[in-house]
């Protein structure tokens, strides 16, 4: 049996081999039709793990679908690993979909992370969807402060690379780490998260796939 160390080293290592699949050049048509958007809740002590999928109707915002799925947790919380944690149960959500989106916004990061593969970067890879890390923390990097306007955005570094953008979706509100997942572009991820920032910090489809989350009680085939 592997020991928690031994696991997360070969984790570790396989991110660090699936990072160089990521495509951070644009493939995404613009504008989409249907996007998507992805989150976890972990219920039951944590024992569970439920992912919700939203996807909206763009540029309205619509609600056009949503799904929910439940599978038992496999793996403990461990910081930077956590899309081995949430993925099987966010891959069953996105296949109950009666449509595949055009792109798919994580509430997570994408590049902006250690070893530049967040979960958006993983979902990406793994589903070949177009796909944009939308985190509310830093995990990495160094930035100063953005304007405090909407739309204010500055430069995320690590180790001399721009890993993502700090945008503020909303003047005075604290901003989010917006980063490439797979497939977008920086520059057409930060236009995409602004323009489903409407009325609040998150983007829409994101608070709609937290609130599914929270509350749905759909499962999975265990």
């Amino acid at each position: 049996m592997k020991t928690a160390a031994g696991l997360s080293a070969e984790l570790v290592a396989r991110q660090r081999e699936l990072a160089s699949a990521v495509d951070r050049n644009d493939r995404l048509a613009w504008p989409p039709a249907r996007v998507a958007a992805v989150d976890c809740a972990f219920p039951e002590r944590g024992r569970l793990t439920r992912a919700a999928a939203v996807v909206v109707r763009f540029p309205d915002l619509v609600t056009e679908s949503q799904a929910v799925a439940e599978c038992p947790t496999r793996l403990p919380y461990t910081p930077g690993l956590l899309s081995f944690r949430e993925l099987p149960a966010i891959l069953a959500a996105l296949a109950r979909l009666p449509a595949t989106p055009d792109v798919v916004l994580c509430d997570g990061q994408g590049i902006a992370h250690p070893r530049r593969f967040g979960v958006a970067c993983h979902l990406g890879v793994e589903t070949g969807l177009p796909s944009v890390g939308v985190g509310k923390s830093r995990l990495c990097g160094d930035h100063p402060g953005p304007g405090r306007t909407r739309g204010s955005a500055v430069a995320l570094i690590d180790r001399g690379e721009e890993i993502g953008k700090v945008v503020r979706t909303r003047t005075g509100v604290r901003p989010l780490y917006v980063s490439i997942g797979h497939r977008v572009s920086l520059d057409r991820a930060v236009e995409l998260v602004l323009a489903c920032a409407t009325r609040y910090r998150l983007p829409e489809p994101i608070r709609a796939a937290d609130r599914l989350a929270a509350q749905s009680s759909a499962t999975c085939s265990r």
